[in-house]
């Protein structure tokens, strides 16, 4: 009888222990049997609690690790060819898992199925396999979702549609919307470990310089991305995406082509015209779930109610750092 493929979750992360713990032991609950985590910056509480897991694998990427992986480049300044560099790093060597998934601390896989049922029915010559995102919506504080949940949006994976239906879901905004969302549609990839010179990078796998073009789909998984929970969190976040994250110059506007601006022109003109205010009011009208937004996106089919359950997931896998914290 052949056993079922393992799969393993890898990731750069620079936050707070309480969100690195969570993102381990969402993933541990789901059945990884790794979670390898790089530490972008010291956090002393989050290392040791990995370290005592069995299934948990830690690297702390200081300046020693950095002159060890490029001696004469050293650590790179951007943020994402460091994801790169450690995802890449960690398929080459030792995943321990037959499929590895390059995914960020915010995010959260979250299967309909059993995850190594699905990746065993992929193609046997299948290299990667895709996992769609659905982007976490801020609660509406006059209509809350029932408690433990959290509301969620989606857009459809072909452009055309997914052109038509966000403008219609988002008639203020939605010319200058991927759909409707404020980060990536692309999804994240599961990669298939052994192949010889493979690499990954943020959202695709790599076999030397050609990318894997026509990765599997995986339909009977979502990818949870907590992007902009709320206006402190997504306010708090804002300056460094703006110069660096996923609202930087240079990034293909979401309608290539078309009249709509990408997200940092966006967000740009916003501030011209009107300031906090108008940067509030596009939050508000994009990110909330109020009850006319929830209304338009359950009729395209794009509302999605989810429990994640973090607190309980991190008490029952990491117990004596859940003890630290209480």
């Amino acid at each position: 009888m052949t056993s079922l493929p393992t799969w393993g979750v890898v990731a750069t992360i620079k936050a707070p222990a309480r969100d690195i713990l969570d993102f381990a032991a969402h993933h541990l609950d789901l059945g990884a049997h790794r979670v390898h985590v790089y530490l972008d910056a010291p956090n002393a509480e989050a290392e040791q609690a990995l370290r005592d897991h069995p299934k948990c694998r830690v690297i702390l990427c200081d300046e020693g690790y950095w002159r060890r992986r490029r001696r004469r480049a050293g650590r790179p300044e951007m943020h994402q060819p460091r994801q790169s560099l450690n995802a890449s790093h960690c398929l080459q060597r030792r995943p321990q898992v037959d499929w590895l998934a390059h995914i960020d601390v915010d995010e959260f896989l979250w299967p309909e199925a059993p995850l190594p049922a699905q990746l065993a029915a992929l193609p046997d010559d299948a290299l990667s396999a895709r996992v769609r995102p659905i982007e976490a919506l801020a609660p509406d504080p006059d209509d809350p979702p029932p408690e433990g949940v959290a509301w969620f949006k989606s857009c459809a994976r072909l452009r055309g549609q997914r052109r038509v239906e966000t403008e219609a879901i988002y008639p203020r905004y939605g010319a200058h919307l991927n759909g409707g969302f404020l980060s990536h549609v692309a999804g994240k990839v599961f990669v298939r470990t052994g192949v010889p010179g493979v690499h990954m990078r943020i959202h695709n796998a790599f076999r030397g310089r050609e990318m894997d073009a026509n990765p599997s789909e995986m339909p009977a998984t979502r990818l949870c991305h907590l992007h902009a929970t709320d206006w402190a969190h997504w306010r708090a976040t804002y300056a460094y995406r703006l110069a660096q994250g996923s609202y930087r110059e240079g990034l293909k506007p979401a309608a290539p082509g078309g009249a709509g601006l990408n997200m940092h022109a966006l967000f740009q003109m916003l501030e011209a015209e009107g300031g906090e205010a108008a940067l509030r009011a596009f939050y508000d009208e994009v990110c909330v779930a109020t009850p006319d937004l929830r209304a338009r996106l359950k009729g395209y089919g794009h509302l999605h109610a989810i429990a994640l359950d973090l607190d309980a997931k991190r008490a029952r896998h990491f117990p004596k750092a859940a003890e630290r914290s209480s």
